[in-house]
């Protein structure tokens, strides 16, 4: 059985930026639970201290390579959360984020949270996903 997505939006507001409200879905036989994705390299080291732009490419980069791990893509993306300690300095970013989800055909029901730190001191961004095939 394929898998079935159905946005559900009793509002229109959220597609405009780039999400859903929920998404429905029936017909899948696997779900991946991703851990939050930051923006260290393979080695576990973090990389580009106080660059929002550069610690969300690599962090989504990390969150695609789990995926691919799993025989799975951005387009696979049902949840996204979003954790920043600085939200305001994100917004002008965020574009990264939407184009790849766009470009992936997928407007996940997303959250977006702002926290004092995250684990590892240094990171600005963490994305946390679950997808389903």
């Amino acid at each position: 059985m394929a898998v079935e997505r159905t946005a559900v939006n009793p509002v229109a507001w959220s597609k405009e930026l780039g999400f859903n409200q929920g998404e429905l879905v029936s017909g899948h036989t696997r779900t991946l639970y991703c851990s939050g994705q930051t923006a260290m390299d393979a080695d576990g080291r973090p990389q580009h201290d106080g660059d929002m732009a550069a610690q969300l490419a690599l962090s989504l980069d990390n969150l695609a390579a789990v995926l691919d791990g799993a025989g799975m893509s951005l387009a696979n993306l049902v949840r996204l959360t979003v954790y920043t300690t600085d939200v305001d300095q994100l917004f002008p970013h965020y574009g990264v984020l939407a184009a790849r989800l766009g470009a992936a055909g997928v407007a996940p029901a997303t959250t977006m949270l702002g926290v004092t730190r995250l684990a590892v001191p240094g990171q600005l961004i963490e994305l946390e996903g679950t997808a389903v095939a």
